[in-house]
């Protein structure tokens, strides 16, 4: 099915923009709208056509949808970061739920046969479980994850209506950068907290706050779930072949390791990779930060065709400061 165009909205993002790599690693057709708030034009590959605008532009993307013919979209674009949602909720349901319904109600008119979108382990909100599970209650703590969650209930009901088929992919924290150092992180106001602290590591930021000592985990500071962002593109490769070839049915996957990290723990491996400790700031906690996330990811290795290659914190860390002093490398000339 590498044949079908496929749709990367936020294609210029730090995910979308490891999906299109991996899409056109694999031979899939593939083309990118992005609006470039958050984006970079610099991380899409020359051969691969890109399309600046909005997804909420309704005429926009009813064009783009009939001139490429596309049969598949991997929606990506969206506002990601958790205490600005609290500050700003009426952001986070225009960016992500507005948007995307505009978004599902054009491909659902375009014929577009499946759509599979960027989620997150926020819709779990402070999970009962550890490991969360699929099925686990969804009671999402902050907007982010309430507006992502309203996105996956209008594509389920929206696929009972329509002829297509969805996947939602529910991420843990991705970090990291492709190994090959085609594209990354770029940040503009990165809230990541790898990103933040390769960042310090070369210079860019004097500190990294670590936000709360005092949760009910074993070091206090918050545990979470870290996948590497060219495992999560590769999963997303997975997932569209899954759908294409069960076109009746609906995935809904949560995307990560199965086992947590700290803070504390990833900032020691941060200082390991770079040779010298950064300074940390402790801060007070943030709103909207559950203390614990780690994902039931059963249903990831049982249904798709996927296994993870880079599932290492070192590895991680690794890439993410490679690609942190390439950025340095760019900005100085070198």
């Amino acid at each position: 099915m590498t044949s079908l165009p496929v749709l990367v909205t936020g294609g210029a993002g730090y995910i979308g923009s490891h999906a299109v790599l991996a899409l056109k690693d694999a031979g899939w057709s593939v083309c990118v709208i992005d609006d470039l708030s958050t984006g970079s034009r610099g991380v899409v590959p020359d051969d691969v056509p890109f399309f600046e605008g909005n997804i909420a532009d309704r005429a926009f993307v009813d064009r783009l949808l009939r001139e490429r013919k596309i049969g598949a979209i991997m929606h990506f674009a969206g506002s990601i970061v958790v205490p600005e949602s609290v500050e700003q909720p009426l952001k986070y349901y225009a960016n992500n739920t507005l948007a995307s319904h505009s978004l599902i109600s054009a491909a659902a008119e375009a014929g577009v046969k499946h759509i599979l979108f960027s989620s997150t382990a926020a819709v779990y909100g402070d999970a009962e479980t550890v490991p969360v599970a699929e099925d686990d209650p969804k009671a999402p703590i902050n907007p982010y994850g309430a507006s992502k969650l309203m996105t996956e209930r209008m594509l389920e009901d929206s696929s009972a209506a329509h002829p297509f088929n969805y996947g939602a992919l529910r991420y843990f924290n991705v970090a990291g950068a492709d190994p090959q150092g085609r594209t990354g992180l770029i940040g503009k106001g990165s809230t990541h907290l790898i990103k933040v602290a390769v960042e310090a590591a070369v210079g860019k930021r004097d500190h990294v706050a670590v936000y709360g000592t005092d949760y009910p985990t074993p070091d206090g500071t918050c545990v979470r779930d870290y996948i590497h962002v060219s495992d999560l593109a590769a999963a997303h490769v997975a997932a569209l072949d899954w759908l294409t070839r069960h076109p009746d049915e609906n995935l809904v996957i949560n995307c990560g390791y199965g086992r947590g990290l700290s803070v504390l723990e990833v900032l020691n491996a941060v200082d390991e990779a770079n040779g010298t400790p950064i300074k940390r700031v402790m801060e007070r906690r943030r709103a909207g930060d559950p203390p614990m996330l780690i994902a039931g990811n059963r249903r990831l290795l049982d249904t798709l065709d996927w296994q993870p290659v880079y599932a290492d914190i070192d590895r991680i860390v690794g890439d993410a400061l490679a690609w942190e002093r390439k950025l340095l490398d760019a900005s100085a000339g070198v």
